[in-house]
């Protein structure tokens, strides 16, 4: 060979590896987001060390969308930036978001949306060096079309468990009405203009106890091996907790899961919706507080990396207007989210029905409906296992009532204490393992 073609032959190699070093990166980047993380002024944010490729995608933190907010049917919240706050139950090392516009009656374009650790609880200003710009199939912005929903670009990031995220979100156009999730229990921040990738919180001078837009926070974690889903109502939703502490059963439940030797490590995402019933929908199209039936598809199912599910619906179905005073309709309700879990070959769980003696809607034949309810559940016909939260919150004097330091004083949600120990009673081996109710 003469020195000549040598050359040549050194050339060529040097550039196939060059092309696919470029392939690989390409790749990496595709996934994680690459450069199109690039904070306000132009500037690369600092990026944490690269994660591995590997883990699993779960459930950090979830809301349901409920309803189209009031007040937002013609203009939305365009011009403005909403940062939601919320608290991670896993953590890992890539993050994606979930954003819905299930209510909305026309397009919703962002043009900006970006994620951050929060410096401190319940607090707008984002840690230091943090900031993150979330694309949609790589570009900055996304259009929702009505009853749509759209999930980000995976992103480099490293998300803390146990801690507060920062969602941004920037709608330059009118749109509504917002779709949203009532009972936060946790206060979010508004600030006028396009303020997405702005760190500080100084000008998010407007609150807000609801959550906007944002449906889902998943994480890809070496930390978890999936996600429980927990679909109920107000206690699910945890109405009565303190607000900003996360205080609701499923975050007590999530601590469990985190520090409890031998728990399976899930993340746990939250799907109460309050007021929610198995059989009855809301009104509108689509139906704000849709049913269980007909949001269980897409509330529990479809969750990133579901293992199990937990079911904690049913005594709306007895106290709101129209009661349902057929306690088989109910069971059969329950039986049926118990068939469609099967069929994904996911694991229920359910709840027995807790007392309510002593709130405004309670009669005797009402209360005969929940007894017959639970008399099922123990039966073990209706679900794999059940959590019996009327044994563990009722007052042993009187079964019909709450223990008085688990009532939050209206008799039928529980206090801060009550809704730990909800968490509490939950043999969390139930959540492992194959289905096998009877039905």
């Amino acid at each position: 060979m003469t020195k000549r073609h040598g050359y040549a032959l050194l050339t060529a190699l040097v550039a196939v590896v060059v092309m696919i070093s470029a392939a690989i990166y390409v790749g990496f980047s595709g996934v994680f987001g690459g450069d199109d993380d690039i904070q306000a002024g132009g500037a690369h944010p600092r990026s944490s060390a690269a994660p591995a490729s590997t883990g699993t995608w779960a459930g950090s933190w979830s809301a349901s969308p409920a309803g189209g907010e009031p007040g937002t049917e013609t203009n939305g919240f365009f011009g403005h930036s909403i940062r939601n706050i919320v608290h991670t139950s896993v953590g890992g090392n890539a993050a994606r978001i979930t954003l819905s516009n299930l209510y909305g009656q026309s397009p919703l374009r962002i043009t900006h949306a970006s994620i951050a650790v929060a410096s401190a609880p319940n607090n707008p200003t984002a840690l230091s060096d943090t900031m993150r710009r979330l694309t949609f199939s790589g570009n900055s912005s996304v259009v929702i079309q009505p009853g749509q929903q759209a999930v980000s670009d995976a992103l480099r990031i490293t998300v803390p468990s146990d801690s507060d995220m920062l969602v941004t979100t920037y709608s330059p156009t009118p749109s509504g009405p917002v779709t949203y999730h009532p009972q936060a229990r946790q206060m979010s921040y508004v600030a006028r203009g396009d303020r997405t990738e702005e760190p500080s919180g100084t000008l998010y001078n407007q609150q807000s106890p609801y959550w906007r837009y944002l449906s889902a926070l998943d994480v890809l974690s070496n930390e978890a091996q999936g996600t429980v889903v927990v679909i109920g109502d107000s206690l699910t939703d945890g109405i009565t907790s303190t607000m900003g502490a996360n205080r609701r059963w499923t975050d007590i439940l999530a601590e469990r899961l985190r520090t409890e030797s031998g728990a399976p490590r899930y993340g746990v995402v939250n799907q109460g919706i309050s007021g929610n019933r198995i059989l009855a929908d809301g009104f509108g199209r689509p139906a704000n507080n849709p049913s269980g039936l007909s949001r269980f598809e897409r509330d529990a199912l479809s969750r990133s990396g579901v293992r199990a599910v937990i079911i904690d619906l049913g005594i709306n179905d007895i106290l709101r207007t129209p009661q349902q005073t057929d306690p088989t309709k109910i069971v059969d309700g329950l039986r049926e989210l118990t068939r469609q879990a099967h069929a994904r070959g996911l694991r229920a769980v359910g709840a027995t029905l807790m007392p309510f003696q002593g709130h405004p809607g309670y009669r005797p034949d009402l209360e005969a409906v929940r007894q017959t309810v639970n008399e099922q559940i123990r039966a073990g016909k209706v679900f794999d296992s059940y959590v019996d939260f009327d044994r563990a919150l009722r007052d042993p004097y009187n079964p019909r009532r709450l223990l008085d330091q688990y009532d939050s004083g209206d008799h039928l949600h529980p206090s801060d204490s009550g809704y730990r120990k909800m968490a509490e009673s939950l043999d969390l081996s139930s959540l492992r393992g194959s289905t096998g109710a009877e039905l």
